[in-house]
């Protein structure tokens, strides 16, 4: 998908509900969250994408002993390891997310979707093609109305107000 996806987490996260968690492009977890993988617990291999996933986010290493171990993972130390983006009180959880969530959605949606495209496609190419990629990507964003009303609000030193096209 080419928008970002925000994922609020409050409460444990377990199994096939973090794969989903983790699928996400940025998230966001209450102090009370807690992430586990789970599956050895119960005699299963990892599923719903969470040997993809989670190695892309911690590194082989550390998905390795999150999915052997299974051991519960508190908001603090997720953040810490690159697993969730943002840390925030319990009940600050829903206005923080939604608030999130608005600011991507008035954004240059166009240009958060190259980043998703130049991202996915580099985490399997090498460099070479990954800036041929970034090329393409970035060609198509300078033909966008965003990029030329955004510059043009650059240079009067205002905000810009993007329309996703």
């Amino acid at each position: 998908m080419r928008k970002p996806v925000v994922a609020a987490v409050n409460g444990v996260a377990a199994g096939a509900g973090a794969s989903l968690a983790f699928a996400c492009d940025l998230i966001v977890a209450s102090d009370r969250a807690r992430f586990a993988t789970a599956f050895t617990g119960i005699g299963l291999a990892p599923d719903s994408g969470m040997s993809w996933t989670l190695q892309r986010l911690v590194g082989r290493a550390k998905a390795a002993e999150l999915l052997l171990l299974g051991e519960p993972v508190k908001a603090q130390e997720a953040l810490e390891m690159g697993l969730v983006t943002r840390v925030v009180p319990a009940d600050e959880l829903a206005p923080a997310s939604v608030e999130l969530a608005r600011r991507l959605a008035s954004g240059p949606t166009v240009s958060y979707g190259a980043v998703k495209a130049a991202l996915d496609h580099a985490a399997t190419h090498d460099l070479a093609s990954a800036l041929e990629r970034e090329a393409e990507l970035q060609d198509e964003c300078e033909k966008t109305s965003d990029h030329h009303n955004a510059t043009e609000a650059f240079l009067k030193k205002q905000q810009p107000t993007f329309e996703g096209r």
